[in-house]
């Protein structure tokens, strides 16, 4: 055989090892992905939903590490209710690592859980804040770690003031509106303090109703929630004040359903109902992203031994 030969037969030699390699690797990707939604025939009594990131109605921006825009308000409500429908569910877990967000979304998601039939436990991991704990006095339970940071029950309302800028540049504003305040809060001229006080006005209004949403679900006095003054504790700091009322991992808060249902647990996740094209998509962003963090973080190293992040 000529060198020719050799080199061609070798070629279709590799090509066939990697398409081979391709093919196994594509296979156990498409195993992953569609696992669970196909010979899934674990029993199961306890469903289990998970909010994570800022409480959203839209998906927002893709994210390689939350998939396109994460799970949103609305498919949060689809499975809580998709749970309350399957004769098999006898409970909901709730778990919780959210900083809060968009008042309606969080309002929308607390009263599926609030109409589950059957007992609801909350599970704060790293963090249950505002619109979090919003959601999680909707259940009859509330569970942290010792390092969950819980609370924040305020409200909070922004406005960006461009007016000096719009000086700058030789902008000016004019609008024709019909209500005195309809225009209140417009960032292209300086706010007057009548719109402060109306705007003002609504985040307090927001405030009172978070605080009696509280004071209803978790059966605390309103003042008592008050003086917490939007702060957010651990998780210790946070059983002592009544804001949590266990505290443990989520092994415990299963034991504490076993409990509740005097009965063995099985746990099964609720997601989204994604197709597979983009279940594939969220695949193949996450292989991405990880490869190119593995190779960032040769990088990117400090020395540090420990950072802590607020966000």
């Amino acid at each position: 055989m000529d060198d020719d030969a050799r080199s061609t037969g070798s070629g279709l030699l590799v090509a066939a090892a990697l398409g081979a390699a391709a093919t196994v690797a594509g296979g156990r990707l498409l195993g992953r992905l569609t696992r669970g939604r196909f010979g899934d025939t674990e029993e199961y009594n306890v469903a289990k939903v998970s909010i994570s990131g800022p409480i959203k109605r839209d998906k927002g921006r893709p994210s390689p590490l939350s998939g396109p825009g994460g799970t949103t308000a609305d498919e949060v409500v689809e499975q809580v209710e998709a749970a309350d429908d399957d004769e098999d569910v006898e409970a909901l877990l709730v778990e919780l690592n959210t900083p809060g967000g968009e008042v309606v979304p969080s309002d929308d998601i607390r009263r599926a859980v609030a109409d589950f039939d059957g007992p609801t436990v909350a599970y704060a991991t790293d963090l249950c804040a505002s619109g979090g704990y919003w959601i999680a006095s909707g259940c009859d339970e509330l569970w942290a770690r010792d390092g969950s940071l819980v609370g924040s029950i305020g409200v909070i309302g922004s406005r960006p003031n461009a007016a000096g800028l719009a000086d700058k540049l030789g902008i000016s504003y004019e609008q024709f509106t019909a209500g005195e305040y309809k225009d209140a809060g417009v960032p292209l001229r300086e706010i007057e303090a009548d719109e402060r006080e109306y705007l003002q006005s609504l985040i307090d209004g927001y405030y009172e109703q978070f605080v009696e949403t509280v004071s209803e679900g978790r059966g605390m006095d309103p003042e008592a929630i008050r003086e917490t003054e939007a702060r957010v504790y651990l998780g210790p700091d946070a059983l002592d004040l009544g804001l949590v009322d266990e505290l443990g991992v989520e092994d415990d808060v299963e034991e504490r359903i076993a409990e509740e249902l005097d009965d063995d647990v099985g746990v099964k996740e609720f997601t989204p109902d994604r197709g597979l094209v983009e279940r594939l998509g969220i695949g193949a962003e996450r292989v991405a992203f990880a490869a190119g963090n593995g190779v960032a973080s040769v990088f990117a190293g400090d020395g540090r031994d420990l950072e802590v992040e607020f966000r």
